[in-house]
Order: C-alpha cells, then structure tokens, then sequence
C-alpha cells in the first residue's frame, strides 16, 4: 500500500511519542506533536484532525503497513507501546524492500565522481554490504568495530535523551579514580573516536566533560532538572583544532620531520585536516609537516605511534613533552623484566579473592 510523506511523518512521530516511558501520551498531545512536526519538516500550518490521528493508531496496529504496532490505551486515556522496546523503524525487512533498495543503491554508486557524493560513499558502503548479507551473500568490505566494547548498551538511550533533550544523572569511574562519581549533566553529543564512544554533555555547575562510554556504569533521566544547552559548544566548530577528543587549551603550530617511509604514509593520510607539506624536496626523501592542532594526549600518542619515522621540529615545548615520553619508553626497555613464570604468579596473587 502506497504511503505518502505526510503520513509517514505522522506514523514516525507517533513511534516517537509511544517510544518516550517519561510522558503520558493522549491522542490530543498526539495530534498536537504530529501538527508540529508537519510544520517543521513541510510548512504545513493547518495542522491534523482528531480524526486523522486516530486513524493513523489504528493503520500502525494493523498489518496492512506490516507494523503490527502493540500501541494500547492505559487509565482510559493515555497511549503507550505494550512492548517498550517496540518501534516501526526496528521491523526486518522483507524481500521487496531489500530488492528495492539494492536497486536505490545500485543507482547512488552511479553518482560517485559528483563532489556532492563524497560524503555519502561509506554510507553507500555500508548499505550495500548490509543488503548484501541480508539476500545471504558474503561479505564484500568489512568495517572496522568492536562489538564486545562496554558502554555500548548505553548507545540507543543516550541518543535518545540527546535528542529529547532530557537531563540525565550519569555514574562514572573514569580510570584513574578509586571510585564511582555521580553527575547531574545535560547530553549534548555523541562521538565516537577510534572505535571508542564519548558522550559530551555540560554539568549542572557549567562545566563541559566527555564521558567514554565504557566508563559509565548507569544512566538514569533526572526529570524534574530543566534541560540547558550550553552556548559554548557547537558541535560543528568543537573538534575543529583537535585530534580526538581532548581539549586541554589552545591550538598552536607544530611543524614535524617524517622520514621517508613515514612522510609518503602521512601524506596520502593526513594527521588533521590543517596540514600541509612545508618542506618536500629533500635528498633522502623526508618531508616536514606543520598541522595546526592543540597538543593533547592523542596528539602524542599518534605520534608515538610512528616511532623513529617522525621527529617533532617546534614549539619547543611540545619537543620536550615528546622528548620526556620517548625517554620513558625506552627506560622501560633498558630495565629487566621480570620471567614469564614471575608474571604468572603476580597475576595470580593480584586476582585472588582477599579472605575474610
């Protein structure tokens, strides 16, 4: 059965709505939430019916559409999904859907030498792949995850409560600490960094903290703290002068010597968006970089990672913290360490149950 886009705006508001256990829902506040919605995504200014919404609840129970929606009327009057986990956006696809989209992908792949297209290839990618595995085929490109990570749970809620904009109370034990600590904060991003998440939020004193998501051992909605944004932190601006997710002051200019090997691997994979090549034609090869980044721990950790193929040229502050940790690193290596069986031992004694 043909739907059209008015509709389908109405059916995935409701989902929304329903999805939501902090509110109750009346078939009013849905028609009220279906009329905003029409407004914001079309313009349409004369809202929807009584009528048209009622409609709608008994089209998304039904099968004709294939939601089977479990939607139920509590206390006479509220609406609510009868399984909380339920949403039309979660049903499998059928066969039809699945050809259709192959063909819709098929067609997007024809669009790719366009500038505007650019952005879309690793979605593309990962549609066909998925449509792929779904008409039972093997797979053709293999994404980088990690499926097994903590935190990931907390994905889907998190995203919702950003979306809603809901306050929160977050428990987290960040490495360091001894103990767990409890946060009152309003969610304002996810970010995933390296195969690794971070929720960015602001806490109820003001101050701007990212959260990694294998760090937080609860999240419960703090209903009755008002939602606040934070006029510092525009996503889009944020990560502007930084590699990962740490902001520790101001950006500067670093300018590097990368050896041969390392200098061709850096230029065909650039470290930050702002770099460029200061020095190129050199007898044996090597090449120097500037980038214009602030110097936090991912800044050296990924330096780190190139070993003796990089050399950090200026500021000479930066030159010493580099210089401070390649010294550690190689005292690690200068020092004896212990017997395999030595370590055995110790890890067996640390992971014992204490007695009484």
């Amino acid at each position: 059965m043909p739907v059209n886009k008015n509709a389908l705006i109405r059916y995935k508001t409701i989902d929304n709505c329903l999805r939501n256990p902090y509110r109750r829902w009346t078939v009013e506040d849905l028609v009220d939430a279906c009329s905003d919605a029409l407004y914001d995504f079309e313009g349409i200014r004369r809202g929807v019916s009584l009528r048209t919404i009622q409609g709608d609840l008994q089209m998304m129970r039904s099968d004709k559409l294939g939601y089977n929606a479990p939607i139920e009327v509590y206390d006479h009057k509220y609406y609510r999904y009868a399984d909380r986990n339920y949403s039309i956006m979660n049903l499998p696809l059928s066969h039809n859907d699945i050809e259709t989209m192959t063909e819709a992908v098929n067609l997007l792949r024809q669009f790719e030498d366009f500038d505007h297209f650019s952005e879309m290839t690793d979605v593309v990618s990962r549609l066909q792949d998925n449509l792929a595995v779904a008409r039972g085929k093997k797979k053709i490109v293999d994404f980088e995850r990690n499926s097994d990570l903590k935190g990931l749970r907390y994905l889907n809620p998190l995203y919702n409560h950003i979306a809603r904009r809901q306050t929160i109370r977050v428990e987290y034990q960040s490495f360091s600490a001894r103990h767990p600590y409890t946060y009152t904060v309003y969610p304002h991003l996810l970010k995933e960094y390296r195969n690794r998440w971070f929720l960015f939020c602001t806490t109820t004193k003001g101050m701007l903290f990212n959260f990694a998501l294998d760090r937080i051992l609860s999240i419960q909605p703090e209903p009755d703290v008002p939602y606040k944004d934070n006029p510092d932190f525009d996503p889009d601006t944020y990560f502007d002068d930084l590699i990962g997710v740490t902001k520790w002051g101001n950006p500067t200019e670093i300018t590097f010597w990368a050896s041969r090997e390392q200098a061709f691997y850096i230029a065909t994979k650039p470290i930050h968006p702002s770099q460029t090549i200061i020095q190129d034609k050199t007898k044996d090869g090597s090449k120097v970089f500037s980038v214009r980044v602030e110097p936090n721990w991912e800044f050296f950790s990924l330096m780190l990672g190139f070993g003796p193929g990089v050399r950090i040229i200026s500021p000479k502050s930066v030159v010493r913290e580099m210089k401070r940790k390649t010294k550690e690193a190689a005292l690690l290596y200068d020092a004896p360490f212990p017997e395999p069986s030595d370590i055995k031992g110790e890890a067996s004694s640390q992971t014992k149950p204490s007695q009484g």
